[in-house]
């Protein structure tokens, strides 16, 4: 397989034990960015996600979501000859990214004590659900638990309705770019330096830190956080309001923009209401202010109101659909579909690399996602037997 993806990565090999998500999600990225990627999966059956679906002729597109661009070499690490076929991997790699319950690579001979003292200058990351310290290390973790113990299904959904998960595996999104951003970090540290590093991302601390303003809130004011639904804890308004067809989002994120979307209303008059003149008296008073902006929206359509506000210049937007979201034509003029090779002569389309950057290319296509064991011969002769 000829890696064609050129970015500020090209060079840099990155052998990727990782599967399912949170790993795959952080060297998807490092593959749009030019890194060439070589996925090392179980003979058995390969990366878990090769399982999910949904399937077009029996390949999984969960899979090729986040695998598109990588290489794939089978190889059992407990069986010597593929042990001696990985060690020559790692002796060409930069960086090996890891997402086993801690412990499992000190058991197969390959923790980061090991090979840091066999390959000085491989940068080694581990993404798992807490790290490998702490008294939960050693737990398993998935995104769902993850979510539920970090805090943010509490915080999502609606006031006095059961829990609600993020629409999108947040946990495992988040510790992958987390683990990204990270290696990218340490790649130049090594660089400034000559000296690798561990790097140790743990899911339950990426939950934490992206909280937002929700343990602030908490440490500062004593108040726990709940669900709001569409609303901001903090800004008003700043919220989903009804139309007569549907919902908009008005974000008026300081007094200005408060004062326009007023006028832009027909209601000057709450511009000057005692009740609203600052962001905090709108917080307190925010339930009879979300009544007045929905007895003006409710006189007509979604769109009506989102042009007229627009062009009073306060941000805001419709609620859409996925479909919708991928018809927008800010997708086309920014490639954020792009086309891949499914493996059986038709294409998907998926996500594109929102990473834009001026001195790299940014191609309508993608390579496929590679078959379990598919490029074999090649990675065998890219480190010579």
């Amino acid at each position: 397989m000829t890696q064609n993806v050129k970015g500020p990565l090209s060079g840099i090999v990155v052998v990727d034990l990782s599967r399912i998500l949170a790993g795959p999600y952080c060297t998807l990225l490092m593959a749009e960015m030019g890194a060439r990627v070589i996925k090392v999966e179980p003979p058995k059956g390969g990366d878990d996600a090769r399982a999910y679906g949904p399937f077009v002729k029996g390949k999984s597109t969960y899979f090729a979501s986040v695998n598109r661009g990588k290489e794939s070499i089978a190889l059992d690490l407990k069986a010597d000859a593929d042990r001696k076929v990985f060690e020559k991997l790692l002796e060409k790699a930069d960086v090996v990214v890891e997402n086993f319950r801690p412990g499992t690579m000190e058991k197969l001979g390959y923790g980061w004590e090991t090979l840091h003292a066999r390959y000085p200058k491989l940068i080694y990351a581990s993404a798992s659900g807490f790290g490998h310290t702490g008294p939960n290390s050693k737990d398993p973790a998935y995104d769902m638990v993850m979510q539920g113990m970090g805090g943010i299904m509490s915080i999502t959904g609606n006031e006095g309705q059961p829990p609600s998960r993020v629409g999108m595996s947040i946990g495992d999104i988040g510790a992958g770019l987390y683990t990204a951003v990270a290696v990218n970090a340490a790649l130049v540290h090594r660089l400034k330096t000559g000296e690798s590093t561990k790097v140790d991302i743990g899911m339950f601390d990426c939950q934490l830190a992206l909280l937002e303003n929700a343990i602030m809130r908490y440490t500062v004011e004593g108040e726990i956080p709940g669900p709001l639904g569409a609303r901001h804890p903090t800004i008003t308004p700043f919220q989903a309001f009804k139309t007569s067809d549907g919902s908009m989002i008005i974000a008026a994120g300081n007094d200005g923009l408060f004062v326009k979307t007023c006028e832009a209303l027909g209601r000057s008059d709450m511009a000057t209401n005692p009740d609203y003149k600052t962001n905090a008296l709108r917080q307190k008073h925010h339930g009879k202010l979300e009544n007045e902006i929905e007895s003006v929206l409710k006189s007509n359509t979604t769109d009506h109101w989102i042009a007229v506000v627009a062009k009073a210049g306060v941000p805001c937007g419709p609620i859409n659909n996925i479909k919708q979201a991928i018809a927008h034509p800010q997708v086309e003029a920014r490639n954020m579909l792009v086309e891949v090779p499914d493996g059986s002569g038709g294409t998907l389309k998926l996500a594109g690399n929102p990473l834009k950057m001026s001195a790299f290319a940014d191609p309508p296509t993608r390579q496929a996602a590679p078959d379990l064991d598919g490029d074999r011969q090649a990675i065998l002769a890219y480190v010579g037997g």
